[in-house]
């Protein structure tokens, strides 16, 4: 090696070395209370639950399809299963806070229940969907009870381990640091996501049965070694904490008490609302890419990497205005108008045949999608009372789940039944081409930014009037020392 050489990669090392923590992704999250190697292993419980729901949503719903025959309703049908019980995450969370336990744990042992369900489910799954396509002896109804019990099994594995893992998050990281612990385990969920599937489709190229279970079922123990090492000396011990002493208040009446610490029904209805607006494009953006743009499918699929990307720069870029003080409502509020300006985008990319104008309009939404999401879990983070964090994040989770499936239903529905409207001259002829069912769900979801706007108002005028009340400094007690 040159002398010149190494001067060179001598100055590049120095250069590396003068970079200031605030600009290294997460460098700053390090606290004394959550140190950045036993935070980055509590991460780990978001790539099991990413690759969970790749499974679930992506690899298998191709799979049932294509290889296994399976009718494309009925995999519609299984693969909804797991929404079935987004609802109770809630419950989830506020059986976290009240546990009982003479260990002193409370967040491990639920931890560790929704790690067997998710073990479980995947488990069985492999031999369920062989049993659901017909490949067997048995009455149909044996696939079809099997199928949907491992769904559901899945289901339930996922939805709580995510929401006693945000949970726990709460517990063990400072207020001030909570934005920034919100972004890495979002940005864990998005890399699971992202390896799980690049993984999941070079595994099963070469597709058999065999080959399903083995995929499948490593799946399932990959799920148990990530969740151990997640949960592995993350919360102390505190029997006193868990102890069987006092009466143990009912889900009712810890809901009602969570709901005098603030505007909880309108924080829920903001990411309801807010979530539906950016769900409902989830399985319409490719097609529309396809079917309008005249997009090739290795065009239409890396739309699905500009998503990505663009959400985890939202979710930083949240991350990083939070940290400085900004409030969440406002960080959303930004989210929510950079969707709308996204979505009209991709509407205008149709009559003027604008790829450019469509991706841009794909980065906005993620974009903008990541700063919602975000920033409005942030705000539930930080209004939760300590006793209450599993209720709060849970019903934020059960919310934003919720909306999210129901909202992907709800648009390839009606985007059909307008298409079909269309097509058959029920809005003129101008109107009969393929856009125009796409652009519908697109304006719906511009029009219900909008009442996520208005919803969010009160919001941040509460937020506003507590920081300039905390602000005013406090009346003198004695008018004459005041004049003098």
């Amino acid at each position: 090696m040159t002398a010149a050489r190494q001067q060179g990669i001598g100055c590049l090392a120095k250069g590396w070395t003068r970079l200031t923590p605030r600009l290294l992704p997460f460098a700053d999250v390090v606290t004394p209370e959550l140190p950045l190697g036993r935070l980055l292993r509590l991460s780990l419980f978001q790539l099991s639950v990413g690759m969970a729901a790749v499974l679930l949503i992506g690899t298998l719903n191709r799979v049932m399809i294509v290889e296994l025959g399976v009718p494309a309703g009925l995999v519609a049908a299984m693969v909804g299963l797991p929404l079935v019980f987004a609802p109770l995450r809630a419950l989830v969370g506020f059986r976290s806070d009240t546990h009982r336990s003479a260990l002193g744990w409370r967040r491990v042992p639920y931890l560790w229940m929704g790690t067997l369900l998710q073990f479980g489910g995947l488990s069985i799954m492999p031999f369920a969907l062989i049993l659901l396509s017909g490949d067997s002896n048995g009455p149909p109804w044996v696939g079809h009870v099997a199928a949907a019990t491992a769904f559901l099994l899945v289901g339930a594995g996922l939805h709580t381990v995510q929401t006693v893992g945000l949970a726990l998050a709460t517990d063990l990281a400072p207020a001030e640091a909570q934005p920034r612990v919100v972004a890495l385990l979002t940005v864990a969920l998005l890399l699971g996501m992202v390896v799980s599937a690049s993984a999941f489709g070079a595994l099963l190229a070469d597709f058999s049965q065999v080959r399903l279970v083995q995929v499948i079922q490593g799946a399932a123990v990959a799920t148990v070694l990530l969740n151990v090492a997640a949960l592995w000396k993350q919360e102390a011990r505190n029997p006193a904490r868990t102890a069987g002493a006092g009466a143990k208040p009912s889900f009712g009446e810890a809901w009602r008490a969570l709901r005098q610490e603030g505007p909880w029904t309108r924080r829920l209805a903001v990411a309801v609302i807010g979530t539906a607006a950016f769900g409902m494009q989830d399985v319409l953006l490719e097609p529309y890419g396809g079917q309008v743009l005249r997009l090739g499918v290795g065009g239409t699929t890396a739309l699905t990497a500009v998503l990505a990307g663009a959400g985890i720069v939202g979710i930083l870029a949240a991350a990083r205005l939070l940290d400085l003080g900004r409030d969440p409502h406002r960080v959303a509020a930004l989210g929510a108008l950079c969707g709308a300006a996204a979505f009209a985008a991709v509407v205008f990319a149709a009559p003027f045949g604008a790829v450019p104008l469509f991706i841009l309009g794909t980065a906005l939404i993620g974009l903008g999608g990541g700063l919602f999401a975000h920033a409005t879990l942030t705000a539930c983070m930080r209004a939760a009372p300590p006793a209450q964090a599993g209720l709060a994040l849970g019903a934020w989770g059960a919310a934003q789940a919720t909306a999210a499936g129901c909202a992907m239903a709800l648009g390839g529905l009606l985007r059909d039944a307008v298409a079909h409207r269309a097509e058959a001259g029920g809005f003129g002829s101008v109107l009969a081409t393929p856009a125009t069912g796409y652009s519908a769900v697109y304006l719906l979801e511009i029009a219900l930014l909008f009442a996520t706007l208005a919803a969010m108002g009160p919001l941040v005028r509460t937020t506003t009037a507590r920081t300039v009340a905390a602000a005013r400094p406090p009346a003198l007690s004695n008018p004459t020392h005041a004049e003098v």
